[in-house]
């Protein structure tokens, strides 16, 4: 059984920094990646930030230069650290962990969510 917690949510003002993290325990198979998603307009998910199990790194255009996000695969923990923060990305955050597993002729590949934690940016 997969299980993430999520840490370090909570209120600040337009302008501060909050670190995010998040552990993963239980059988993921071999970790492939870890990343930070929020809610998107339509009942969509959209993207925040990954990083691989080599390091490469994804942000959205919208937090590039901002955020930072980080990972210890030995302990299969990631963090993000979000500076000059904005009332608009007020949101609900979810860790994200894909692992994948089986042999190279049959690979499979699964996405695990924690629940969420909640970032508030006051004006």
């Amino acid at each position: 059984q997969v299980h993430l917690e999520e840490f370090g949510g909570g209120l600040v003002q337009a302008g501060g920094s909050l670190r995010l993290s998040c552990a993963a325990s239980g059988r993921i198979g071999s970790l492939d990646a870890m990343g930070w998603y929020r809610p998107a307009p339509g009942n969509q998910r959209e993207l925040v930030a990954s990083i691989t199990r080599d390091g490469s790194t994804n942000y959205a255009d919208s937090v590039q230069g901002r955020f930072r996000i980080s990972m210890d695969s030995a302990k299969k923990m990631v963090y993000l650290q979000m500076n000059n923060l904005k009332p608009e990305e007020t949101a609900v955050y979810y860790c994200n962990v894909r692992g994948s597993y089986g042999p190279v002729e049959r690979v499979y590949v699964n996405d695990y969510w924690g629940l969420g934690t909640q970032v508030t940016v006051s004006p």
